[in-house]
């Protein structure tokens, strides 16, 4: 009985990371023209759901997936290693949509009923009152990334809940009631779409109420507890994070395969680049720097699995570890564009472009290095952190 579910759930993962391969190369050979766009097609996006992609952490009592992180890891550097921005979205939408794992179950009927995308932000930008049971929103909420082909958004707000201290707490909207301001034009992630969102004094009922912050202190749902779920019993932001260093690794391995077959048909004035010393010994020292990443997320992942709520917080410690996976990617990155040299340069070329998304990857706040080292060693003297994954 049990070699059949693990042959079932093995024939599941090949499944979905055949169709991770097929978002991919659709998304690489429309790269160029999701960069003069600003988002991925419709072809991209139609593929992510046609392979289930973006509802593979959704509770398994949906009938969904319900893959595990080790598996999602996999399915999102199978995107990652044919384009970056395709792999993001699959990355975010999959995780926005196991929001409804944290609504309540009416709520939750609610979207995935309708079954569509979901796209979020968590800055708690704009401003919300009570409004009977439920509330009204108004607010400029930028970097909504996946925003043009989702039917909702999830937008933070801060509310005064059952104590006098605010909570983070998400606010879901259906997209017919917030105004789309396409204002993406970026060095990177181009293909993301993360345009800018506008809300005017919009009601949201009390069933679209998301508690953040309760679910990062408690890894809890208000009701439907599921012991197996991956994304319950762990702090909220931590598990929600886990996709960004995914993302970044996709790429690296895309851009350690391009740096080896240049290198192999590229003739300089002292000879083939293969044979030089130098040139062996980037591709050396940047394949143990991409090992060290992937030992990283190991550890990431390792931590969460085996999360105890209610013990030492672990937050500056998850921040450091991803921001260190991302920075690892930006020096790769960089050093493979700087290694080739000039022709890696060119508009268009699969180096530039690979290069201009990692560093992208890089600036999101989750993954700012400087701000998580320094919030990992507070933790590691007990103070307290403001930190959010």
């Amino acid at each position: 009985m049990v070699s059949n579910i693990l042959d079932e759930n093995k024939a599941e993962l090949s499944l979905l990371l055949k169709g991770a391969e097929k978002v991919g190369k659709i998304a690489e050979s429309e790269a160029l023209e999701a960069d003069q766009n600003k988002t991925v097609s419709k072809n991209v996006i139609d593929a992510m759901k046609e392979a289930r992609l973006s509802k593979l952490l959704l509770p398994k009592k949906y009938g969904e997936p319900q893959v595990n992180l080790r598996e999602y890891s996999q399915i999102i550097r199978t995107v990652g290693k044919y384009n970056t921005s395709a792999a993001w979205l699959t990355f975010l939408y999959s995780i926005h949509n196991s929001l409804v794992a944290f609504m309540t179950k009416e709520g939750a009927e609610e979207v995935m009923n309708q079954g569509g995308l979901i796209a979020d932000i968590f800055a708690p930008i704009g401003k919300v009152e009570k409004d009977g049971d439920g509330f009204r929103i108004t607010g400029k909420y930028s970097f909504v990334s996946g925003i043009l082909y989702s039917d909702w958004v999830s937008l933070a707000v801060k509310l005064k809940l059952d104590s006098e201290e605010p909570e983070l707490c998400m606010l879901t909207l259906p997209i017919s009631v917030v105004q789309i301001v396409e204002n993406w034009d970026t060095l990177g992630l181009r293909g993301t779409g993360s345009n800018q969102v506008i809300v005017d004094n919009v009601y949201v009922p009390k069933h679209h109420l998301i508690r953040l912050t309760h679910a990062d202190r408690t890894g809890r749902p208000p009701q439907g507890y599921d012991k197996d779920y991956p994304l319950y019993d762990v702090p909220f932001f931590s598990s929600f994070c886990v996709g960004f260093p995914m993302v970044a690794l996709g790429g690296a391995e895309r851009l350690l395969q391009e740096f080896k077959n240049r290198t192999e048909n590229r003739v300089r004035m002292g000879g083939n680049s293969a044979k030089d010393s130098r040139h062996q010994g980037v591709l050396a020292e940047l394949t143990i720097k991409y090992y060290e990443s992937e030992g990283l997320l190991d550890k990431y992942i390792t931590l969460l699995e085996n999360y105890e709520m209610g013990k030492e917080d672990k937050r500056g410690e998850f921040a450091a570890i991803r921001s260190k996976i991302t920075k690892n990617v930006t020096d790769i990155a960089v050093k493979v564009l700087l290694t080739l040299g000039g022709f890696s340069m060119f508009k268009g070329d699969p180096i530039e472009m690979f290069v201009r998304d990692l560093l992208a990857v890089c600036t999101h706040r989750s993954n700012l290095y400087e701000d998580s080292v320094e919030a990992f060693g507070k933790t590691q003297f007990g103070f307290d952190v403001s930190i959010n994954g």
